[in-house]
């Protein structure tokens, strides 16, 4: 992507956006059935952006319908792994021409700055895709060991008509996420983006035609969670659901899957995630920048946000100094200006829930921030606070960093585990064993030694505990979930010279 525009030039960008308002089901853009519509609002401003098709179940019927219809026909499951290379590569060539566009619209549509969409969200959306297109013809299946006289094969087929939830805070990445293998191995794909975020996944969808995506092979069926994705969860005829969202709306999917079909279900839920620095990590000054943008990025509204700082007294107090710094410098405002690094919280409810978290923080001692800017934007945060309050207890999902101080490697480790989630960690020390033997503790699905992050599409992402189970996203596992392993056993054994008495 090229260099970052001004904010005006983008706020034209946005202007003349053409907004597609309509579900995508069996390769055509329609209304609701009921005829019904939402508000699709822009969280920077209030402003409302379109009215979108408000689905029912009726309409994931129709849905479902028409994937089961294509996967069935084999229209995109029994096509040579080669082709559907070929046209997941066009959708990210044609993603990778309209990146600008999916940026501002992204941005606008959550409230995410420009600075993210441009850098991060964009790029690895489409990065994602073309990660998991090229791997569809690279996949082998195995010849299990077995006497001369049998042959075993291992062979993985398509589970079949999927259901893909979406998150609101990262509406294209967790699109590419779940498309991008889920297409890969061949299933039909039933997609239910996060009501307050629709808009780019119905872009990829007209994209995706262009590419030249069979009917009914990507389905986008927009709505409320009791509309349009409890219908899913509970439809008989979809075969698995991937989730990622809270731990609240994942109980009730795995209701749906008892109460139906007992179709797999994986989730990928909440996150209260350590940061721990003991007191001989090195450069302080780049450890609080990762602090910084471990606890900040995305307004704070991350699964895997670094929300505990858990901290040695030792190096408490210059550590706090350079993270205070750091987080200075994290601009709050309009998120289409690329100066910009904190943008709006999602929606009013939303704000108005982690606002309530400002009020609990008042309690504690407070390091820095603290303040409202304005309706829907929350400065970044800093609270020293006990390991049992509840601001170091529960997900806030918002730009507030608890910081809590401990005296010993032993201490830290058990207050980082010491949470029912189990998502992401970091530890920074300056001694190789002590980080490696502290990341072998720390109980979650991904753990970062002297830095913050995700790892990459190579790398698979999901968590422990109540973070959630059932598969992973990301690297060649996340195959596995949108897979059915086949056993095939030939026996050689000469008829002839077998003993028939």
């Amino acid at each position: 992507m090229s260099d970052f525009l001004t904010a005006s030039q983008y706020k034209s960008i946005a202007a003349g956006l053409k907004l597609q308002h309509l579900a995508f089901i069996d390769g055509a853009f329609r209304p609701a059935i009921s005829g019904k519509t939402f508000t699709t609002i822009n969280p920077a401003t209030g402003e409302a952006l379109t009215e979108i098709a408000a689905c029912g179940p009726e309409d994931v019927n129709v849905a479902v319908t028409a994937a089961r219809a294509a996967f069935e026909d084999g229209r995109w499951s029994r096509l040579h792994p080669s082709e559907r290379k070929e046209a997941l590569l066009r959708l990210a060539r044609l993603m990778s021409d309209n990146a600008r566009e999916l940026a501002v619209l992204e941005s606008i549509d959550s409230g995410k700055t420009i600075f993210d969409c441009e850098t991060v969200d964009v790029p690895e959306t489409i990065h994602v895709i073309k990660w998991h297109a090229e791997l569809i013809d690279k996949i082998y299946d195995q010849v299990s060991p077995a006497s001369d006289n049998h042959i075993a094969m291992v062979v993985r087929e398509p589970v079949g008509v999927v259901g893909l939830v979406l998150p609101w805070n990262f509406p294209l990445l967790m699109l590419a996420w779940k498309i991008g293998p889920a297409l890969a191995a061949g299933c039909s794909v039933v997609m239910k983006p996060a009501g307050e975020t629709t808009l780019t996944a119905l872009r990829v969808a007209e994209l995706a035609v262009e590419a030249g995506l069979p009917a009914g092979v990507l389905n986008i069926v927009t709505g409320s969670g009791v509309d349009v994705g409890e219908p899913l969860g509970r439809h008989p005829d979809v075969d698995m659901v991937s989730f990622t969202g809270s731990t609240v709306t994942g109980r009730r999917f795995l209701n749906y899957s008892a109460d139906s079909n007992l179709k797999e279900v994986v989730l990928e839920l909440g996150g209260k995630n350590p940061c721990i620095v003991l007191d001989d990590a090195e450069d302080l000054d780049a450890v609080a920048a990762h602090v910084v943008n471990g606890a900040f990025w995305n307004m704070g509204q991350n699964c895997s946000a670094a929300s505990r700082l858990i901290v040695q007294r030792g190096i408490k107090e210059r550590l706090i100094e350079r993270v205070k710094a750091h987080a200075a410098e994290w601009i709050v405002g309009d998120p289409l200006d690329p100066a910009v690094r904190v943008g709006a919280l999602i929606s009013k409810v939303h704000f108005d829930k982690v606002s309530s978290y400002l009020e609990a923080a008042q309690a504690e001692k407070m390091l820095m921030g603290g303040r409202i800017v304005a309706e829907g934007f929350i400065e970044p945060t800093i609270v020293e606070t006990p390991r049992g309050s509840r601001l170091a207890a529960e997900e806030i999902f918002g730009p507030i960093l608890t910081v809590i101080v401990v005296e010993s490697f032993e201490e830290a480790i058990q207050v980082a585990n010491d949470t029912e989630y189990g998502l992401a960690a970091s530890i920074f020390s300056a001694n190789g064993k002590r980080a490696l033997r502290g990341a072998r503790m720390l109980r979650a699905g991904t753990v970062t030694v002297n830095s913050f992050g995700e790892g990459d599409v190579t790398t698979p992402f999901g968590g422990y505990k109540q973070s959630g189970f059932g598969g992973r996203d990301n690297s060649i596992h996340a195959h596995d979930q949108y897979t059915q392993l086949k056993t095939i056993w030939l026996d050689l054994t000469d008829a002839s010279d077998a003993n028939l008495d």
